[in-house]
């Protein structure tokens, strides 16, 4: 089955959720270009997830993809958090915070039935997960919707076990790209191979369609993708200098600056691995610091250090999320980029 069959979509380009980088905006000029417009609930609450998708049911044009994570909450470790508080106290001192009024907690809640009733009187047309995929009763609840049901794998494993589970399609995401790793089976880093790696693998393997990701940033790598026998392609970082995107100002800065040709895998502002651009807190600490907590609970302790930093326009303390290839990252509508990488289909 043709991607775009299986999807409902003219074309077979995914735009990747960013959480904290897009709202239904982004995913709506993405639908209405032809591609699959996806809307990330990791950091929506219920009211606002209930808005976001109220907009998309209202106005899209076609059909749009909702998306969760699905990771173990992991239980509260007291001494792991003052051994992280202990790693960032001289950057709470440099900014004036008190150190015993930074909050804890995780931030991110994995899919869950609650969030399930939120989205099931949209019956979402897509639901793509992270990390997996939720219980066998919640992903049952999903596909009673119809929806179609899409999750990352980063091994051939992941991959392998995803097709066993039922999804529709499988997003091989190379390592290249930005934000968080999609990986679940593993938490070991050299298991992680780029797209070009990645992909033929699965293609060879698996008989649902695969879409690649990491690296897709304009129409040669996606040519390249489709080369290797992907059905389609999946890009973040394109977008997240387009007028529709949320993307902060620091964010957008480092984009365009020379720091985005250096990026890498970090631990610090989550706890989990994902690609950003280095700054300072990933310079000074390392990129993968024992001290911070498992996902999500990292993310808490360094929030009030980036609210400080980006009051004075400073990304030193900010995930800036990013994959290795920012070459077609600049000021465009959301169709062109959908337009540039469907080319080669």
């Amino acid at each position: 089955m043709l991607l775009t069959d299986l999807l409902g979509t003219r074309l077979p380009v995914i735009q990747a959720p960013m959480a904290g980088s897009q709202g239904s905006r982004l995913a709506l000029a993405v639908c209405e270009a032809g591609g699959l417009g996806s809307l990330p609930t990791a950091a929506l609450g219920p009211e606002r997830l209930e808005e976001e998708l109220k907009a998309l049911s209202r106005v899209s044009t076609g059909p749009w993809n909702v998306n969760a994570f699905c990771h173990t909450p992991p239980e509260q470790d007291a001494e792991q958090l003052r051994a992280w508080h202990k790693a960032l106290a001289p950057y709470y001192a440099e900014f004036g915070i008190d150190a015993d009024a930074v909050p804890s907690g995780a931030g991110r809640e994995p899919f869950s039935h609650a969030l399930a009733d939120v989205l099931e009187p949209f019956r979402p047309p897509v639901v793509s997960f992270h990390f997996g995929l939720p219980a066998p009763d919640l992903l049952k609840r999903v596909k009673s919707w119809g929806s179609v049901v899409l999750s990352s794998a980063t091994t051939l494993e992941e991959a392998r076990w995803l097709e066993e589970k039922g999804v529709d399609a499988v997003i091989a995401q190379g390592l290249e790209a930005g934000g968080h790793r999609g990986m679940f089976l593993t938490h070991d880093l050299t298991t992680q191979m780029g797209t070009l790696a990645l992909v033929p693998q699965l293609v060879a393997a698996l008989r649902v369609p695969v879409i690649a990701a990491g690296g897709i940033a304009d129409a040669g790598s996606a040519a390249a993708a489709r080369a290797l026998g992907a059905d389609g392609v999946q890009a973040g970082t394109a977008f997240l200098y387009c007028p529709e995107a949320d993307t902060s100002a620091v964010h957008r800065q480092a984009l365009q600056s020379d720091a985005a040709r250096h990026t890498a895998l970090t631990t610090i502002f989550s706890g989990r691995p994902a690609r950003g651009i280095v700054n300072r807190l990933m310079r000074e600490l390392g990129t993968l610091p024992p001290e911070a907590p498992a996902f999500p609970l990292a993310t808490a302790a360094v929030a009030p250090l980036r609210a400080a930093a980006e009051s004075r326009d400073s990304g030193d303390f900010s995930p800036l999320w990013a994959g290795q290839n920012t070459s077609n990252c600049r000021q465009q509508p959301a169709a062109d980029v959908i337009r540039t990488l469907a080319e080669p289909f």
